[in-house]
């Protein structure tokens, strides 16, 4: 089955866009692939606090409402604010969900990257796309061998990795015609 090419004309903005873009995500993956366990850590904090807010917000919604008598009504704030509680104060677990998660995520991003980046042939950076799928899927693939084991320092070493390709791939777009 033929690939379907793209035909984009770039104009000085969309390269201005895109190489910046670029730039943001090879700064952000350097900092995953120096730093993974503290992106790792982040992430489940962030998803945490989330929750912890979540939960407050919907436990201030039945109180103030008619509902706050009912049991029933307080079984989704109680379980927000505990998984937020969990992922707070217990980042490796939340780490290792992310994780799954992040096995899902490599996989359907390198298979669009790779797809993708040969749609774009003949264009420059074409290439780049596709490496930069087929390392998506090569993470997913490292990912499910060390789960739920290695999560905590996978994580943010392999969204790292995966920005920094990203990143690379969208700087040799930017150059393109």
């Amino acid at each position: 089955m033929p690939y379907s090419r793209v035909e984009i004309e770039m104009n000085e903005p969309m390269r201005r866009s895109l190489r910046n873009t670029g730039i943001v995500f090879v700064v952000l993956g350097l900092l995953g692939v120096l730093l993974p366990e503290l992106l790792s850590v982040t992430l489940a904090w962030l998803a945490g606090g989330l929750l912890l807010a979540a939960g407050a917000l919907w436990a201030w919604g039945v109180w103030t409402t008619g509902y706050r008598h009912e049991g029933v009504a307080w079984v989704k704030p109680f379980v927000l604010v505990a998984l937020g509680l969990l992922l707070l104060f217990y980042p490796g677990v939340g780490a290792a969900a992310v994780g799954l998660l992040l096995i899902v995520y490599f996989l359907l991003s390198g298979f669009a990257g790779v797809v993708f980046g040969l749609s774009l042939r003949p264009m420059p950076g074409w290439g780049w796309t596709v490496f930069s799928g087929a390392v998506s899927l090569l993470l997913a693939l490292i990912f499910i061998g060390g789960w739920p084991f290695d999560a905590t320092w996978l994580v943010g070493l392999f969204i790292g990795i995966s920005l920094l390709f990203d990143g690379i791939a969208m700087l040799v777009l930017s150059r393109g015609p």
